[in-house]
């Protein structure tokens, strides 16, 4: 690994001298792009935080304090497997593709695309948070996964300039032109486009949305395309850490809650400086129901295709599957169909994108079971829950239906009569706001969320994580 080249790297860069004129070319309008749209703020702050400096299990990050715009951002794949073959759809057993098959060109840079706008997307969405973080060691991990998410932004943008030529450079152009919000050019997926301006929409999110990034990484972590195959796998090992920051910080502030709860059993936790358990079950519900669209429609002739191509798989298929053909099996899944929920057979290929969606939503659930247990902790009779896969959507076979939470088929009218019930309103919103003031003083949390069990890399929670 060349970690001292102006783009750190594994992927031998210096051999490919127009490839890194592309890539150094585009590096100063990424840097143009992270002072415009990362932390704002704290770009000139010492961070301690986790860079990559190797790609191997026993070395793969070195923690020092680092600005955010020095971060060494790199190139980094798994290494090459000898005699990798596609292991599944119609090239099952085939050796694994090294360069764009022609005929899949449009469908890898769509995949390849739409995986690098959700990075820069999320950055975005967060920019203004660590103005209002509760805790030294929260605002370290804020700008953790942000710095991360830029490498994985680097991590699609080479795979763009090296396998799709002016195509790809164009493309990687843009991704630095969407910005999160804005209504003339927004990111690609619209759960990319809703504000995350306070604490607990940021810990939803990173439990809910950067899980459906692990998934999807997971499905192109199979792919036959072996260089994207490569960077995912590589990047799976980076979006653990994401997912920990937002279950846990949703824990903690389950956790908080309920302590307070139980210091006065009779009071609304908001006259504690809490925030109320019905206010986080809407944030999850939010968060969960529009994570639950980035995995697509329920019926998709897209997830066929690239199944069969060998482009994307499922989640863990050499390990959890024996049939990597799927050609001849069917799924099950509702529809609605005469104003009724009804049971619809279909191709086991176009219903690729439901089988990740439910292998999601079982990792979403264990979640919330290890919520409820803090609060069984603390001795509360309450809980949370994840509502139905049909609540709230605005993609697939349930959008353009409403549900409620338990995913009843109701009403429009119903639905908007009791919104205010499962999704967070506008006061909900200012509320949460108002508690958000910065805790900047090391060992020090804001009164709204549990300090964490342990610090980062051994360190204890009262570490300076950022230098301010």
């Amino acid at each position: 690994m060349d970690l001292y080249e102006r783009i750190p790297n594994n992927v031998n860069l210096s051999g490919d001298k127009r490839l890194q004129r592309a890539l150094e070319k585009w590096l100063p309008n990424y840097l143009d792009w992270w002072r415009e749209m990362g932390p704002d703020g704290f770009q000139e702050k010492d961070v301690y935080l986790r860079t990559a400096i190797s790609v191997e299990a026993d070395g793969w990050a070195n923690f020092d304090y680092v600005k955010m715009p020095d971060y060494r951002w790199g190139i980094f794949l798994k290494p090459a497997e000898q005699d990798a073959k596609v292991g599944f759809g119609d090239h099952c057993g085939m050796p694994a593709y090294q360069e764009v098959p022609g005929e899949f060109r449009n469908s890898l840079r769509r995949i390849i695309v739409t995986q690098g706008d959700t990075e820069p997307a999320s950055v975005e969405q967060q920019r203004e948070l660590g103005k209002t973080c509760p805790s030294l060691y929260d605002l370290r991990n804020l700008f953790q996964v942000n710095v991360e998410e830029g490498r994985h932004l680097w991590a699609m943008v080479y795979l763009l300039h090296r396998y799709f030529g002016r195509d790809g450079r164009d493309e990687a152009e843009e991704l630095l032109q969407r910005r999160s919000g804005n209504p003339d050019k927004p990111r690609i997926l619209e759960a990319f486009n809703q504000p995350c301006d306070d604490w607990l929409n940021f810990f939803c999110f990173t439990t809910f949305t950067d899980r459906d990034g692990k998934y999807q990484l997971a499905a192109l972590a199979e792919s036959g395309f072996e260089p994207l195959a490569r960077t995912c796998q590589f990047m799976l090992t980076e979006e653990a850490h994401h997912l920990f920051v937002g279950e846990t910080g949703v824990g903690r502030v389950v956790k908080r809650t309920a302590q307070l709860m139980k210091q006065d059993k009779d009071s609304d936790v908001r006259e504690l400086g809490g925030i109320p358990l019905d206010i986080i079950q809407k944030y999850i519900n939010f968060w969960f129901s529009y994570s639950l669209d980035l995995f697509g429609g329920e019926i998709s002739s897209n997830s066929a295709d690239f199944f069969a191509a060998g482009l994307k798989g499922r989640y863990k298929e050499q390990d959890q599957y024996t049939d990597h053909v799927a050609a001849h099996e069917n799924f099950t899944l509702m529809v609605v169909e005469d104003g009724r929920l009804k049971p619809r057979d279909v191709p086991m290929r176009n219903a690729l994108n439901e089988v990740l969606r439910g292998e999601y939503v079982k990792d979403c659930e264990r979640a919330a079971e290890r919520w409820n247990k803090f609060i069984v902790e603390e001795g509360v009779n309450a809980q949370v829950y994840l509502p139905s896969t049909r609540f709230h959507r605005h993609v697939g076979e349930f959008a353009g239906h409403t549900f409620d939470a338990q995913g009843n088929l109701i009403s429009s009218e119903e639905f908007e009569r009791r919104r205010d019930e499962w999704l967070p309103t506008f006061a909900d919103r200012e509320y949460v706001r108002s508690l958000m003031h910065a805790v900047t003083e090391p060992g020090k949390i804001a009164n709204w969320i549990a300090p964490p069990k342990a610090g980062i890399k051994g360190k204890p929670f009262d570490f300076e994580y950022v230098r301010l």
